[in-house]
């Protein structure tokens, strides 16, 4: 796990090298299909899953090499930065390329007859694109003006998951790191328990929170004012022309393959609060959230691949600041690896609970009463507390 500091920061990634921020277009997704040309030389399907085998053990490493960028820009610079439209093109640049990369795995999907081991092959290696999808939305989704917030529809509606930017802006937002948030993960809870909760729960609230707000406006849930229909109309669209142009095969093949890029979400949402808790305040609500309710980390190739996602603790305490802005706080908790390794951990829940849940009670100075505990394991972490305490 890296713990030294790179020798390039997120300035010179806004300066001299803002060229690598094209790297997501250009290169990381053709990484998903990098199996093909294996595969056709040796006439073994199973080398489809190698950019599945990349994405989780190469960028890990790459991340421990490089080592970690605690810089932050001069806040004097800020302004500029947030004006500069060149990484606002950035991201519409990295949308295309992700949009062309996805066409293609399907059409090779289609032309190539595939096997159901290798579509399920292939499908591994592409859940990295349905990833990229959602990441680019939600970063979109984030800003007001229309270009970003139709090219945020373009991308959830292509990864079948359109009502993402409603659900996260007004109710992970609001909830995040409260017990009554289904995408923020608690303390003993491990992530497929969090996945069969997070999906259905956040599905559910976007959609109820959009029709509740057509309804408080005296509008139709079939409004043109509805802001998940137009990426609901793109998926349906989407899938429709799959099917019709490639067959059925091919279409549960993308189907699954969309499913798959989910989980990505699913394991972002669940390293990033994991049992950290916002106090309630004596009102009966809770406080703001601020920095240290998220876990941060400042790998600097994961943070240049998925446009700085991971200084996630910025993000929540101020949304609407833009990616390149996006500062690192000492004070706050910091996840030991880049998101690549923390999804793999996470995978394997004793390996993640040996190493998380020290560091959520060493954030938490063994205070209970500050950690957001799973229902029922509450004894269990009081009981385990207490061992430390006569240790």
């Amino acid at each position: 796990m890296a713990t030294t500091i790179s020798r390039f920061s997120i300035t010179d990634l806004t300066q001299r090298f803002r060229w690598l921020w094209m790297i997501n277009a250009f290169f990381m997704p053709w990484l998903a299909l990098i199996g093909i040309i294996p595969a056709i030389k040796t006439g073994n399907s199973a080398w489809l899953a190698l950019g599945f085998i990349i994405f989780y053990v190469a960028i890990p490493i790459l991340d421990y090499v490089s080592g970690q960028d605690p810089n932050n820009h001069d806040e004097a610079d800020v302004p500029a930065l947030d004006a500069d439209n060149y990484f606002r093109w950035a991201l519409f640049v990295a949308l295309a390329g992700v949009i062309v990369v996805w066409f293609s795995a399907i059409a090779y999907a289609w032309y190539a007859q595939l096997s159901i081991l290798g579509l399920a092959a292939l499908a591994l290696s592409c859940m990295g694109l349905g990833g990229a999808f959602l990441n680019l939305g939600h970063e979109l989704g984030h800003k007001k003006n229309r270009p970003e917030r139709w090219a945020a529809s373009l991308a959830l509606g292509i990864a079948a998951l359109p009502h993402f930017s409603v659900e996260h802006n007004r109710g992970h937002h609001r909830d995040v790191a409260t017990p009554h948030d289904h995408a923020s993960s608690r303390l003993g809870e491990n992530f497929y328990r969090f996945m069969f909760r997070e999906m259905p729960g956040t599905w559910l609230r976007g959609w109820r929170l959009e029709a509740d707000r057509l309804h408080a406006k005296g509008l139709s849930f079939w409004s043109t004012k509805n802001e998940i229909l137009p990426g609901a109309i793109i998926t349906l669209l989407f899938f429709t022309l799959v099917g019709a142009l490639c067959g059925p095969t091919v279409l549960a093949f993308v189907i699954i393959t969309s499913l798959l890029g989910h989980t990505n979400l699913t394991a972002a949402n669940y390293v990033e609060h994991y049992g950290l808790l916002r106090q309630k305040l004596d009102n009966g609500r809770y406080e703001t959230p601020q920095p240290q309710h998220s876990w941060n980390q400042n790998s600097l190739i994961s943070n240049l691949i998925t446009f700085q996602l991971q200084r996630h603790s910025d993000h929540h305490a101020h949304p609407s600041r833009r990616y390149q802005c996006l500062r690192h706080f000492d004070d706050v908790p910091q996840l030991p690896a880049g998101y690549y390794a923390m999804f793999l951990l996470a995978y394997i829940p004793p390996l993640w609970f040996k190493v998380m849940d020290k560091k959520v009670l060493n954030w938490a100075a063994n205070d209970i009463d500050r950690i957001n505990v799973l229902a029922g394991k509450r004894e269990h972490y009081q009981a385990k507390i207490a061992t430390l305490a006569h240790s």
